[in-house]
């Protein structure tokens, strides 16, 4: 019976899981994936990125994510591609199958457990208030790691084993220590309101000092440049929000109270005092981030984000969310089920695709692509020496039809720094700022670069190749072009 309960958990697992998937969609080298899979590569192949690899490789020193990657690559001979892709879908499935572990736990009826899991795989991209945050990335992130690690923890902790829940925190925080740090914290809120009353007040210290997690980071005094980089990020300062986005804050917490109440008057114990630890852990942080992001010499901490504490509260307000909705009004009624599953699913859909427009909504390994900017770095990448070294438009990332794809990731090319992605790199590694700066500044009217500016990049910074537009300016020497992108020589 066991055995059986466990195939179809499996099979449940894998069918939502390649839903979301669908829906969600897959693209790898974007947005965090400039940093990461740069790293990855680099550690397979030392020889690429000679002149720009403290753009991605300072910023990782905190994770074992990249190693992680590149070891299972080298272990197993498959391509990098194809190693982050299994990954991506595997994580995928660890996050449903915790949470439906959790949900198992939490929830009688079967059909509020799938229904929490339905809901979870649909909105993998649900933002995440104002954090710009996804639920999950559309790529392979080490958060995503990190966040089924948490899941399995919490799993354990929910089954009175607190302690096996350990190790699984341990390596979430050597996987993406920030969001580790609020899991720890959520963690230890659960063990303090899931043990006796009795017991409590012994705890009160446990649950103190893990709340204070995220703020145990050695800062140092902000710098021009970083202050500089910091204001790209809006959403980096919470007292910027819009209402809608504090209200996207603090309506779940309350979502949380009242479940409480509802879990309460059900007699449903384990339920309520989850929602409870949920709630007094958001009230918490929230706390928390106010006074990081209210207090002028607390500035330097503003780049850990404390308002991502709310990346864990969304998770499972989602998982509840569908749950009750399973238990009140799905029930087993299969024309319900389709409409959810219909409209939840297509309801996601549709926005991807308008943000991925030009792009493959599932960029598979070796997939060939009809987009302009990814035709240019696949032409870079098999037919420029290792050591080239490109001007590129510093934001190239948010032209038409780029769809944020990384230069570094996927042309496997050193490049000027940019005014995009290496930004937020500078806010967390400020010793970058000064040549950040210095790069970015020299770029600075690149759409009206001519040949004596190429040249005067080349003596200052040593570039020798410039992806640009189509025309490219007299004396550039261009061996691929299309009829937007053109790839050149500097003379």
């Amino acid at each position: 019976m066991k055995f059986t309960k466990l195939r179809v958990k499996v099979l449940m697992v894998l069918v939502f899981s390649l839903l979301g998937f669908a829906v969600m969609g897959y693209h790898p080298g974007i947005e965090d994936d400039a940093v990461y899979l740069a790293a990855v590569k680099t550690d397979l192949q030392p020889t690429l990125f000679p002149h720009d690899s403290e753009f991605f490789r300072l910023q990782l020193q905190a994770t074992v994510f990249d190693k992680s990657i590149a070891t299972f690559v080298a272990a197993t001979h498959i391509s990098v591609a194809w190693a982050e892709f299994l990954w991506q879908f595997s994580i995928l499935f660890s996050i449903l199958w915790a949470s439906q572990s959790i949900a198992q736990q939490l929830f009688d009826e079967p059909r509020a457990q799938w229904a929490g899991v339905a809901l979870l795989a649909a909105m993998f991209t649900l933002p995440v208030a104002g954090t710009a945050l996804y639920l999950v990335d559309q790529h392979l992130h080490p958060r995503a790691i990190a966040t089924a690690l948490i899941l399995f923890a919490i799993q354990r902790i929910l089954a009175r084993k607190r302690w096996q829940a350990a190790p699984l925190l341990a390596l979430a925080l050597v996987m993406h220590p920030i969001m580790a740090a609020f899991g720890v914290s959520f963690c230890m809120f659960l063990v303090f309101f899931l043990a006796d009353r009795t017991r409590r007040p012994a705890r009160s210290g446990e649950a103190a000092m893990a709340g204070a997690m995220p703020l145990g980071w050695i800062f140092e005094p902000p710098s021009r440049t970083w202050r500089d980089a910091m204001q790209t990020r809006t959403y980096y300062f919470l007292f910027q929000w819009t209402w809608y986005e504090w209200l996207g804050a603090l309506a779940p917490l309350a979502l949380f109270w009242f479940l409480h109440q509802y879990a309460k008057r059900r007699g449903a114990t384990l339920l309520a005092r989850f929602a409870l630890a949920m709630a007094a852990y958001g009230v918490f942080q929230q706390a928390v981030a106010m006074i990081i992001l209210g207090f002028p010499p607390l500035v330097r901490m503003t780049p850990l984000q404390p308002m991502r504490f709310l990346h864990l509260v969304y998770l499972f307000m989602t998982l509840f969310a569908g749950c009750l909705f399973g238990r009140h009004v799905l029930k087993s009624s299969l024309w319900r089920w389709a409409a959810f599953l219909t409209v939840t699913n297509v309801g996601m859909l549709i926005p991807q695709r308008a943000m991925f427009g030009t792009s493959p909504h599932l960029e598979w390994p070796g997939r060939k692509s009809d987009n302009q900017w990814l035709c240019a770095f696949a032409w870079i990448r098999q037919n420029t020496p290792r050591d080239a070294y490109f001007a590129v438009d510093p934001y190239y990332m948010t032209a038409p039809g780029e769809d944020y794809h990384g230069f570094r990731a996927l042309a496997e090319r050193s490049q000027m720094a940019d005014a995009v992605k290496d930004t937020a790199v500078v806010t967390q590694v400020p010793q970058l700022g000064p040549e950040w700066a210095r790069q970015t500044q020299a770029e600075e009217g690149w759409t009206h670069f001519q040949i004596a500016d190429f040249e005067r990049l080349k003596r200052e910074f040593g570039v020798d190749w410039a992806l640009v537009s189509h025309p490219p300016p007299t004396g550039l020497v261009c061996p691929w072009h299309d009829d937007r992108l053109a790839v050149c020589r500097i003379p």
